[in-house]
């Protein structure tokens, strides 16, 4: 069982219990629901048809920064040297169900 949300500009393969890292995104209480969701799967080659009201459901994790990224300009014979860092801000998220067309798919428990 998974689906296919996009977030942030960018789309990702989630299944119940999945942890992942998304762009900073706006939460209330620790709960996130993504409404685009591109495509479910219920069992394995086969997609549902109607996507009507389907939605994520998931809990944040934690909160941070990534690894500093480097940006360097360089021209050549020009004496131009430019160095530049950034760290893009993320929400870790952990999956929690999948609704869609009146079924849920939850996490199993261990």
């Amino acid at each position: 069982m998974y689906a296919v949300i996009r977030t942030g500009g960018k789309q990702y393969r989630v299944a119940p219990g999945d942890t992942l890292k998304i762009e900073t995104t706006e939460h209330n209480d620790g709960a996130i629901e993504f409404a685009d969701v591109l495509a479910v799967s219920a069992e394995e080659g086969k997609f549902e048809q109607e996507l009507g009201g389907a939605k994520v459901l998931a809990s944040v994790v934690g909160e941070g920064r990534g690894d500093k990224i480097l940006v360097f300009h360089f021209k050549r014979k020009k004496q131009y040297k430019k160095m530049q860092g950034h760290r893009q801000n993320f929400v870790e998220v952990k999956i929690n169900e999948i609704l869609v067309n009146g079924k849920s798919f939850k996490a199993e428990s261990k």
